[in-house]
């Protein structure tokens, strides 16, 4: 462990005095502790103003960085703006000003321009994100950042670079399971991050002897190669020290640390906060005791570096700018509303990348599904090195528990195709760190039925990055899972998902259920600039009727464009996944009744092709709905509205649907038979819908 920092005062005795106007300090003589002091000072007077027009009504939220000024000027004074990279958390003000934002962008950022960086307006303040300066786009949730900034580690380690990264909470945040797992895959790879851990005792209103049984320190005592450093977090010249120490070490490629710092929170946690109700007036000002700018100031008056007449210029200078700050963002103009849709997607349109065609060539060879997704990776991973494939199992010789990664780690190594931890929201939230920092990653949760670990972030985060950062930062990040049922895969192993993730805006859900389609469609989304969710029905993984002629590697099949598997006149069935052969027989029966059925394959659900749909059921009057996928709140009812609302007039019948019961998947065969649905549930809701 190495040496507790707790204060500058022990190292005073042995500076020699400086000159007045001599802005830096013997024991750190590449600081301008002037310049340090103004940031400083620049952060507290911000807080101060952003409170003062929230009163005004001129804005809605605050969050303040009072008390915590000293630990986040020292981290930033350590690290190099634009080259390291960032996650601060959301009470990181002075972090971002001695990083390179300005008080103009800030003021922007608080007062919801349109010129603000950080956003656009799309987020609350003081949710900081800056390309230019490498401070990715950060959300509200607590601790979802800690494993993002372990994925850019990931790319810094595996691009070969010195980039250190750093990422910032509240102590409380370290009880979250995003903490422990970022601390666990960082400290395994002896990765260059720096995690920051601002110790102000209080989660909102709930006390750090509510939040963990031990010290944050001791907390984070099991994790080799994990470097730990408290220090008071008060104490610049301490802090400074500690840090520089963190990230020299990180540089040199000593692993990770975790720097745990004691602060003050002299501001409630929020403008929505109000902390007299949990804390006393004695308390409260054995805070403002410790506030770190006094402490600051008495170590540069006493080094002779500032007089008093010098500080109260100084102030006047930084409230004159922050006056200045505000009124300059005050004068822009707000987002245009014709806007607001902007940046959910790269592209409006969903059009495929540029380079492929649409139209397969195919190569003479048949193949099946799992196959056409193993050329597909190996093909991308060949045409690109940033492309990095991982997840559990993955590696050779295994090659993933459906061999969909067979052959890949020994082709490519094992710096491109390796083993994660069984930790799914590992999996996912590494993997944004590594697209934001330019890699492609490819990644699989092993089924669709372990994903829900990883929700918060793929919904808060992966889906959410372009749009809450107004295009600024971007996550091609692709996360590929098996799903479904027919295989005696019980409860736990036979789910399908695509309903949920349906409801994701910025997130791309494709669902194919042939062999040529799943190549075009995943080669498309490695390529792509958004984050795909890839559903691989793991029951057509080897069907022969889900095989075809191979594409060759420039077929890049378009989202939202859906496959008429079978023309028709007489009815329509609208279907995916493995319902499509169920949906074919059903068809090939009818038409021996002399009855003509259009089936539609839709082959991606986010978007879905429905003009393809509309065309149909304006041809045939009739239609039906088809899934695996319970019943209720299947995607089946959003295709069924659809239909009852812009195509009402063409129907003569009303829209039918079929969904898998409203149960859980059992393991035993026939009860699995009762439970999806068969081909003669699709036969007779064929008959009923013809017969009406």
């Amino acid at each position: 462990m190495a040496d507790v920092r707790t204060s500058s005062k022990s190292n005073r005795k042995t500076r020699p005095r400086k000159k007045k106007g001599d802005a830096t300090a013997s024991s750190s003589p590449e600081l301008d502790l002037l310049a340090i002091y103004r940031t400083m000072l620049l952060t507290r007077r911000l807080d101060e103003k952003m409170m003062i027009l929230l009163k005004q009504g001129k804005s809605f939220f605050h969050i303040g960085a009072s008390g915590h000024e000293a630990i986040q000027v020292a981290a930033a004074a350590a690290m190099r703006p634009g080259r390291d990279w960032s996650y601060p958390y959301y009470r990181d003000l002075a972090f971002c000003l001695q990083t390179g934002m300005t008080a103009e962008e800030v003021m922007l950022c608080f007062l919801s321009r349109a010129e603000d960086p950080n956003s656009g307006g799309r987020q609350m303040p003081a949710h900081y994100g800056h390309r230019d300066l490498r401070i990715v786009s950060q959300s509200s949730p607590t601790g979802s950042q800690f494993l993002q900034a372990v994925g850019s580690a990931m790319a810094s380690k595996l691009g070969g670079t010195d980039e250190v990264v750093y990422v910032s909470a509240g102590e409380g945040t370290t009880s979250q399971g995003d903490f422990h797992e970022a601390l666990n895959w960082a400290s395994r790879e002896k990765l260059p991050v720096i995690f920051c851990i601002q110790d102000n005792k209080y989660a909102i209103s709930v006390h750090i002897s509510q939040q963990t049984t031990t010290t944050v320190h001791d907390l984070c005592g099991g994790y080799v190669n994990l470097r730990r450093y408290p220090v008071d977090g008060t104490d610049l010249l301490a802090s400074y020290d500690v840090m520089r120490e963190a990230v020299e070490g990180c540089r040199a490629g000593k692993g990770p640390a975790v720097v745990i710092a004691d602060v003050v929170r002299l501001l409630p946690h929020s403008s929505s906060d109000n902390q007299a109700k949990y804390r006393d007036a004695e308390e409260l000002e054995a805070e403002r005791e410790r506030d770190p700018i006094p402490r600051l100031e008495s170590v540069l008056f006493e080094e002779g570096i500032l007089d008093k007449e010098q500080a109260e210029e100084i102030r006047k200078e930084v409230k004159s700018a922050v006056d200045d700050a505000a009124d300059y963002a005050a004068s822009r103009p707000m987002p245009d509303p014709s806007t607001a849709l902007d940046h959910v997607y790269a592209s409006r349109e969903h059009v495929p990348p540029e380079g492929g065609s649409e139209t397969p060539k195919a190569t003479g060879e048949k193949i099946v599904l799992v196959d056409a997704i193993n050329h597909a990776l190996s093909e991308e991973m060949e045409r690109n090195p940033k492309v990095v494939v991982y997840g559990e199992d993955v590696e050779d010789h295994k090659g993933g528990v459906f061999t969909a990664t067979t052959g890949l780690s020994v082709r490519f190594g094992s710096d491109r195709v390796f083993n994660s931890p069984l930790a799914e929201s590992s999996i996912v939230g590494t993997a944004i760190g590594l697209a934001c920092s330019g890699f492609r990653p490819v990644v699989e949760i092993q089924f669709g039925d372990y994903i829900w670990p990883a929700m918060n972030q793929i919904r808060n985060e992966l889906a959410m990055m372009r749009y809450r950062s107004a295009g600024n930062w971007s996550c091609p990040a692709v996360v590929r899972v098996p799903v479904g049922g027919y295989i005696h895969g019980a409860l736990y192993h036979s789910q399908n998902i695509e309903a949920t993730f349906a409801h994701f805006p910025g997130l791309y859900v494709l669902y194919p259920s042939t062999a040529p389609d799943a190549k075009g469609l995943l080669k498309t989304a490695i390529r792509g600039e958004d984050p795909v969710l890839f559903l691989e029905h793991k029951g057509l993984y080897r069907q022969l009727h889900a095989s075809g002629p191979e594409p060759d590697a420039e077929f890049l099949l378009p989202f939202g464009k859906a496959r008429i598997a079978r023309e028709g006149e007489d009815a329509t069935i609208v279907t995916y996944g493995a319902l499509v052969k169920r949906s074919l027989d059903a068809a090939a029966k009818a038409a021996s009744r002399g009855v003509s059925v259009e089936v539609i394959d839709l082959r991606t659900i986010l978007p879905w092709d429905r003009e393809a749909v509309l065309e149909s059921v304006k041809k045939t009057g009739r239609v039906l709905v088809v899934h695996e996928d319970m019943l209720t709140g299947g995607f089946g009812a959003e295709v069924a509205a659809v239909i009852a609302s812009e195509g009402f007039e063409f129907l003569d019948a009303p829209v039918r649907r079929l969904g898998g019961a409203d149960s859980p998947v059992p393991y035993n065969w026939d009860l699995e038979a009762v439970v999806l649905p068969q081909l003669g549930d699709v036969q007779k809701a064929l008959d009923e819908l013809i017969d009406y």
